[in-house]
């Protein structure tokens, strides 16, 4: 009985309090050849809402970044993103989809 009652407790909370996440990340990754490209990000979740963006430089010195976003209220989602190439050319992503009763 205690551990249902603790887990309901900590249920119940962790559903009334608004939560924040953040985390980054870098990782060296070094192919065959002895070549590296070096990959970061991040991400950032608070209140039903959560962005992230992120990087990868290859060998030859051309990076490729994105960026992100997606939040939740009221029975609708959205999200967005986009990404851009070493050129400069964009593409972007977005959608959204709705709980029906």
């Amino acid at each position: 009985m205690r551990k249902i009652t603790l887990i309901t407790f900590l249920l119940g909370t962790m559903a009334v309090t608004p939560m924040a996440i953040a985390a980054e990340a870098q990782k060296t990754l070094t192919g065959p050849k002895g070549q590296t490209a070096t990959r970061s990000g991040s991400a950032n979740c608070a209140n039903g809402s959560c962005t992230r963006s992120g990087s990868v430089a290859g060998p030859q010195g051309k990076t490729v970044t994105g960026s992100g976003s997606a939040s939740c209220a009221d029975g609708s989602c959205t999200r967005s993103g986009s990404v851009t190439g070493p050129q400069g050319k964009t593409a972007t992503r977005s959608g959204s989809v709705q709980r029906t009763p």
